[in-house]
């Protein structure tokens, strides 16, 4: 198995998982710029449009979205909780909360990480959105340690790997955004219940990141 990823990306959040699930897997980094793996070949030719996550199974099929690596990877472990049971109302909770974090918090992100181009529209309109969610994130951990209650799973992984975007000032610019949760306490006491799991910091670690 193996994950081509680009360091800070969101492709940490199936790094996390295959570490929590102590699942070995290559790791193949991808230039942002070039679209080169870092054994030499063109990246465009697996993945189209140049995005990561990608995950190369064993007998070559690829998985591209995600969504889909996230809930693949932790259905090879299912006794480890990280997804809820196929067919179970709560599975379909988790993939309500997958696509939310796709539509409404990766992708706000967007703006903000090409700010240039974004122009006004970054500051004037994706920002202020982002921040509502991340407020309606704060009301929601309120009551929960994690996304879907007491227990650590794949939807926390991807959340994670997107809101370090506006967290670590030690990122490169092109993977950091101007945004920030300080006064959120909820938001910001479950940022940090995350960053000190093992996985996420061994992940973290493998990344090159802090």
């Amino acid at each position: 198995m193996k994950l081509y990823y680009m360091p800070a990306a969101c492709s940490l959040a199936p790094h996390i998982i295959l570490r929590e699930l102590g699942i070995t897997a290559d790791l193949v980094q991808v230039d942002h710029k070039t679209h080169r793996t870092d054994d030499g070949r063109d990246f465009l030719e697996l993945s189209p449009f140049g995005y990561v996550p990608l995950l190369e199974l064993d007998d070559g099929t690829h998985l591209r979205e995600g969504a889909a690596i996230l809930q693949y990877l932790a259905d090879l472990k299912p006794e480890l909780g990280l997804a809820p049971a196929n067919g179970t109302m709560e599975r379909y909770r988790l993939q309500e909360w997958l696509n939310f974090l796709t539509s409404e918090i990766h992708k706000g992100f967007i703006p903000l990480l090409y700010a240039r181009l974004a122009g006004t529209y970054g500051t004037g309109t994706a920002k202020p959105k982002l921040e509502e969610r991340f407020a309606w994130l704060d009301n929601v951990l309120a009551e929960n340690d994690y996304l879907m209650g007491a227990s650590f799973t794949v939807a926390d992984a991807y959340l994670y790997s997107l809101v370090q975007w506006g967290q670590a000032e030690w990122l490169e610019p092109t993977y950091r955004a101007d945004i920030h949760f300080d006064t959120l306490n909820y938001l910001k006491a479950w940022y940090l219940r995350v960053r000190t799991r093992p996985a996420v910091r061994r992940a973290l670690d493998l990344e090159g990141l802090r």
